[in-house]
């Protein structure tokens, strides 16, 4: 449905988009992940040509899309687009936020396209928002209607630039489960995200972007359990941990506070159990004998749904499980009752705590 050979973006000196090669079948779901500022928004508007690319060619259903005599509007009425701010106009109703584009561009009669629009409402459980403005919707809301107004162009092919990242945790889920079923449904689609558990669930393939190119594509189990490129390996790594370094006893707790309960909301962590994170990092930095170089790992294993934390500490060999000053303390014992298992080694000079916490 869309082959791209050679894509290439610059703005002046700055190359975003390298060479970028790509197939893609009717009814697949592609997620494209990786860094901040590897070109992959850029990629999406260059697909529709909100951003002219530089070089390359792009196939739609074998059309050319950057042949000077392809009618560049009709393709783009069947390829949508939905943007991180939701890009609804504020002065019209829901309802004629659906219908403007069928009444104007497909020509359809008000009565048909409001039909329509009402049944697209029903699909993404908004049809009571009808005559409702976007400044009275939430984020969430704007968001599937935004996706339904998509939809209502009889779009064949939409594009998500970050749907879900403008949008607080409470509503995400309720967006992700709107492109859910429309991948059930067989939409063909490309989602920029960082939303990794859902691209891992929803996907027939992810592109791991990085260097301006498509650096590393496969299933989501090839991608996640066995990226083949150290780039995609370091990437992988790093969404599933967090590191905290800290130097000294002055080290700035609300900040690594923060950071732990920032990490738990992006992974859907419960209040309780991120409460939990908190208190066992407090704890366990409590019964260190030196702040001088210590790092604080907090990790979660999407296959098992499990979060991990390990206190790493250089110095001399120091159990607190073990070692009579620290043994039976309170804080001991509080940190062996909140954690499934507990761990301690000392390896070439560093100690290793390593926590699984209860759930």
């Amino acid at each position: 449905m869309i082959k791209v050979e050679h894509l290439s973006k610059h703005y002046g000196d700055l190359v975003v988009l390298k060479d970028i090669n790509a197939e893609i079948e009717k009814g697949e779901v592609i997620s494209i992940i990786g860094p901040s500022g590897t070109g992959k928004s850029t990629f999406l508007r260059c697909l529709n040509l909100l951003d002219h690319p530089s070089g390359g060619q792009i196939y739609i259903d074998n059309v050319p899309l950057l042949h000077k005599k392809t009618n560049v509007a009709q393709i783009r009425q069947h390829m949508g687009m939905v943007f991180q701010s939701f890009n609804l106009y504020a002065h019209l109703t829901v309802l004629e936020n659906l219908t403007i584009g069928p009444i104007k561009l497909l020509k359809k009669k008000k009565s048909e396209a409001e039909s329509k629009a009402i049944e697209l409402l029903k699909l993404v459980g908004l049809a009571e928002k009808a005559y409702a403005f976007p400044d009275e919707l939430s984020g969430g809301q704007k968001q599937r209607i935004a996706i339904a107004r998509c939809m209502a162009m009889e779009s064949e092919i939409i594009l998500f630039d970050e749907p879900t990242s403008a949008l607080d945790p409470t509503m995400v889920s309720e967006v992700l489960a709107v492109i859910r079923r429309l991948a059930r449904e067989g939409m063909t689609m490309l989602i920029v995200t960082h939303e990794m558990e859902f691209a891992r669930n929803i996907s027939s393939r992810i592109f791991y972007m990085d260097e301006g190119i498509i650096y590393e594509q496969g299933t989501p189990e090839q991608i996640f359990e066995n990226p083949k490129g150290e780039k995609t390996k370091a990437f992988i790594h790093r969404i599933r941990s967090m590191r905290f370094k800290i130097t000294s006893p002055n080290y700035d707790l609300y900040a690594l506070q923060a950071e732990m309960e920032a990490f738990c909301e992006k992974h859907m962590v419960s209040q309780k159990v991120s409460a939990r994170v908190i208190l066992l990092a407090e704890e366990l930095l409590c019964l260190q004998p030196d702040f001088s170089n210590i790092e604080l790992i907090l990790s979660y294993s999407e296959k098992n749904m499990s979060l991990t934390m390990e206190c790493l500490s250089k110095g001399k060999a120091f159990n607190i499980f073990e070692d009579e000053k620290t043994a039976d303390e309170l804080g001991v014992i509080l940190i062996k009752g909140q954690s499934k298992s507990y761990n301690y080694e000392y390896t070439n000079g560093t100690n290793n705590i390593s926590l699984i916490i209860r759930e």
